[in-house]
């Protein structure tokens, strides 16, 4: 079974992500904030990271960038999910650290986050 965390401080989007994955079949992981997913993330190496980006303690930002300094992060599949828009200067240091996809979360359907996810997940990038 596929592991997903999520990484997301505010509680109703995150049971509502954690229900369409769990729904899917995925074995879902939560935290609600940066250092904890950070932590989470090294410990059980999940297939795929949704990441928001403003989360308390440590932001997605600083979350992504410590991912992909470690063996496991440097190829983990990340979404990155925001409320900022994709000018903010903040999205192009996003796309620095070469996440898998990223989200507006105002923008997006959850169909297409599934999507998103499904086809990561069925249809891995070989690198």
């Amino acid at each position: 079974m596929k592991k997903v965390l999520i990484v997301e401080d505010e509680l109703p989007y995150l049971k509502l992500l954690h229900g369409q994955l769990a729904k899917n079949g995925f074995a879902v992981l939560e935290a609600t904030d940066g250092k904890s997913g950070l932590d989470l993330a090294k410990k059980e190496q999940p297939d795929l990271i949704l990441l928001d980006i403003r989360i308390p303690i440590m932001n997605g930002l600083e979350v992504l960038n410590e991912l992909r300094k470690d063996p496991y992060g440097k190829t983990a599949n990340i979404i990155v999910l925001t409320n900022l828009e994709p000018d903010d200067t903040i999205i192009q240091k996003i796309i620095a650290d070469h996440p898998s996809f990223y989200f507006v979360k105002t923008d997006i359907q959850l169909a297409s986050l599934m999507e998103k996810v499904n086809n990561l997940l069925h249809n891995p990038r070989h690198e």
